[in-house]
């Protein structure tokens, strides 16, 4: 079939395959993190979005509307039926006219067949820039694109892209994961991933529910943080068996974490232990506990007792 039916007959699809769905969000994060390294190199161009609901300023650089632009397009240019949520929503400027080429790369060919579902069920989060604050510092290490992929909000397929070292960590539900976990896991007291925004106050809420010798790391983006957990053959992280967020948090921020860590026998879930809805609303105000390689019920169980022993 010549490509350009083969895009004609894709735009009119109302099922989409998992497994091109997961070669399509490879690319789109790695379009999206050429964009970012290339306008760093350049002139980050920062401003202010305003104040996040926890009171941290939320910055929006040149790089994250171009990475937007190449992602947000790319993805819904080859499946316009889908729902795709983003952290930023400028839609004008970029390759607007770019298509997926409807190529799945070798690396990818590991997952065998793909699966049909509804385009309907699908929800597609990206985030073009994470950790933009250690972006505008430079701290190359924390910032990543992400995509993540929900059906019936229930997470599918992660990935979590490197801008500068050009390492990508992907995962289908039910079919596999090019990353894997660390085989150091399961020390006592675990060791803990927090932000650099609440690490006072997150430190001391560890320390009580795990113990005063809990290590706790220092980290930007929620990408970042969960690769913590695993052992991604790109560089050194701090190496975490759990990561944790007390506060407020967007949905693409976690979304593609949730679903490696799903594939690996991980768990993400509120600090009560609820799932996370990826079908819904963009915010999620149940803080964040991620796992692997421990008994993340223990941790639930630690966290509501130091929870219940907080001052009122």
């Amino acid at each position: 079939m010549p490509r350009y039916f083969r895009i004609a007959a894709l735009r009119q699809r109302r099922t989409v395959d998992l497994r091109e769905l997961l070669a399509l969000s490879v690319e789109a994060a790695v379009q999206g993190g050429r964009e970012v390294k290339r306008v760093r190199e350049d002139d980050v161009l920062e401003k202010s979005k305003g104040k996040a609901k926890d009171g941290a300023s939320e910055r929006l650089t040149l790089g994250d509307l171009s990475s937007h632009r190449k992602m947000y397009h790319l993805i819904k240019n080859t499946f316009p039926f889908l729902q795709v949520n983003a952290e930023e929503h400028a839609t004008a400027g970029g390759e607007q006219t770019s298509v997926w080429d409807h190529v799945i790369p070798a690396d990818l060919q590991q997952v065998g067949e793909g699966r049909e579902v509804s385009a309907d069920d699908v929800t597609v989060w990206i985030d073009s820039l994470d950790a933009t604050r250690e972006y505008t510092e430079n701290l190359q290490k924390y910032v990543t694109t992400m995509v993540c992929v929900a059906v019936k909000g229930i997470p599918a397929i992660g990935v979590i892209h490197k801008p500068f070292t050009e390492y990508t960590a992907w995962a289908l539900v039910g079919s596999g994961s090019n990353v894997q976990t660390r085989a150091s896991h399961g020390k006592k007291p675990p060791q803990v991933i927090v932000s650099h925004s609440h690490a006072g106050k997150a430190t001391r809420f560890i320390q009580t529910a795990f113990g005063n010798d809990t290590a706790v790391h220092t980290a930007g983006g929620a990408g970042y943080k969960v690769l913590a957990l695993l052992d991604p053959p790109d560089g050194q992280y701090e190496e975490a068996d759990v990561y944790l967020h007390i506060t407020y948090i967007k949905k693409w921020d976690i979304c593609a974490g949730n679903a490696i860590l799903k594939v690996l026998g991980g768990h993400m879930t509120t600090l009560k232990g609820e799932q996370i809805d990826y079908g819904s609303a963009e915010a999620n105000h149940g803080g964040v506990l991620a796992s692997v390689g421990v008994d993340h019920q223990a941790l639930l169980a630690k966290l509501q007792r130091a929870n219940n022993q907080r001052p009122r």
